[in-house]
Order: C-alpha cells, then sequence, then structure tokens
C-alpha cells in the first residue's frame, strides 16, 4: 500500500469514527497489524498512528524491532500462559484477559522483571465459546480477584462481537458492554478502574463508537484485506 493511500484512509476513518462518538467524546483507534509487514506499519507510524494491535505474540516480537517510531503496542488476541513471558517489556497491554490461570500468571511474570502490567478484562458478551471472555455473570468475581494481583493493573473492558452480515445485529452488544463500562466505573469493583471500553473493528466500528466504545481495533479498514497465514 501507498503511503498516501494510508493516510487517506486514516484520516477518512479518523473523522467518521469522530462523528459516530460524538455523544461520547471521541474514540481512540488501535491500528490491527496482523500479517502486515514492517515496512507498512512504519509508513502507519509516519501517518501519526501511535497504538497498534497484534493477536500473535511470536508476530509482535518478529515486527517490534523493524519499528522505525516509538508506539504503543497492544496483544489483543487470545493468550496462552506459556507465552506470556515474552511480552512483559514489550506489550504495553494485553487486552484479552479472560481466564484466572492467566491473569496469575501475566502478575507472577510481571512481578520477576518488577513491573506492573496494564490489561484489559475480555468480556464473552454474546457467549461465543470459541471467542474466549468472561460471562456476565461472572464479572464481579472476576474482576475482582485480577484486580487484586500485584502484578495486574486492570484499565477496563474489552469484547468481540458476533460476526453479522448487519452490523446493526450486534448493536444491542455493544449497548450492554457500555451499560457495563459505566456500572463498574461509577460503582468500583476491587482495584480495577475503567479507563478504556475497546470494542468494534472494521465491520462494526462505526456501530460500537455510536454505542461508547472509546477505543476500536480495526485492520482491514485501514490496510485493506490481506491474506490469512
Amino acid at each position: 500500500m501507498e503511503q498516501e493511500d494510508f493516510e487517506t484512509r486514516y484520516s477518512l476513518w479518523r473523522e467518521r469514527l469522530g462523528e459516530a462518538s460524538g455523544r461520547w467524546g471521541g474514540v481512540e483507534i488501535c491500528a490491527v497489524t496482523k500479517t502486515v509487514d514492517a515496512s507498512v506499519v512504519n509508513h502507519a507510524l509516519e501517518c501519526g498512528v501511535d497504538l497498534i494491535g497484534e493477536n500473535r505474540v511470536q508476530e509482535l516480537r518478529d515486527k517490534a524491532p523493524l519499528l522505525t517510531r516509538p508506539c504503543r503496542k497492544h496483544i489483543i488476541g487470545q493468550l496462552q500462559t506459556n507465552k506470556v513471558k515474552y511480552l512483559i517489556g514489550l506489550a504495553d497491554m494485553i487486552q484479552s484477559v479472560d481466564r484466572v490461570n492467566l491473569a496469575e500468571e501475566i502478575s507472577r511474570q510481571a512481578e520477576k522483571k518488577g513491573v506492573v502490567m496494564p490489561v484489559l478484562v475480555q468480556v464473552g458478551i454474546a457467549k461465543e465459546p470459541q471467542k474466549g471472555g468472561v460471562y456476565e455473570e461472572e464479572l464481579v468475581d472476576f474482576l475482582t480477584r485480577a484486580s487484586a494481583l500485584p502484578g495486574l493493573s486492570v484499565r477496563g473492558l474489552m469484547a468481540v462481537m458476533p460476526k453479522a452480515d448487519d452490523p446493526e445485529d450486534v448493536r444491542p452488544y455493544f449497548r450492554r458492554m457500555r451499560v457495563w463500562f459505566d456500572r463498574l466505573r461509577d460503582h468500583p469493583v476491587g482495584q480495577a478502574r475503567m479507563e478504556i471500553l475497546s470494542m468494534g473493528m472494521s465491520h462494526d466500528c462505526l456501530i460500537a463508537a455510536q454505542e461508547g466504545a472509546t477505543m476500536v481495533r480495526i485492520g482491514s479498514a485501514l490496510f485493506g484485506e490481506r491474506p490469512h497465514r
């Protein structure tokens, strides 16, 4: 992709998302760089992107040394506990914390390095087991346990919505996520802080912005469709 093409797309999406999220005060773009070459990511950084999201730990490890500008790096995909040790000091946030043993391992590895790892708790708002996520009825208990871990700093919630031909079909899930976010922000659970509500991807990010996302994760909308590996 030419730099000018990306710059045009990025500017357009910033404008569209800003309009969609007007009542909420704006939304941040996490540029999903899964399968995107480092050279293309570097073009994106030159165009103003300062937050990227990677699904796979190894891809982030391979790509990070090739980036020519500083940026925040988030892990947004399902995470195996045996990969956690590679992320401490590399990723700035893990968005997909969805199980107690994962939260405990992140805390353990962070403590070993004397740091506190910022995380989001992934909520299985549609109860799709293949996507992971803490179910609503377990969320308060999970937040209590996770936020008590010394190596973790819970900063908000994340969700992956069901695929739908019409994004309007998933609007109720986005709305429920915002209800949870507001409730937990106004009535905190444990040490959890509600600063980020990460939801919405390329096909439904405008609906997410309208319903109160503070961050959307978009890849193909910015970089174009890419072949799956």
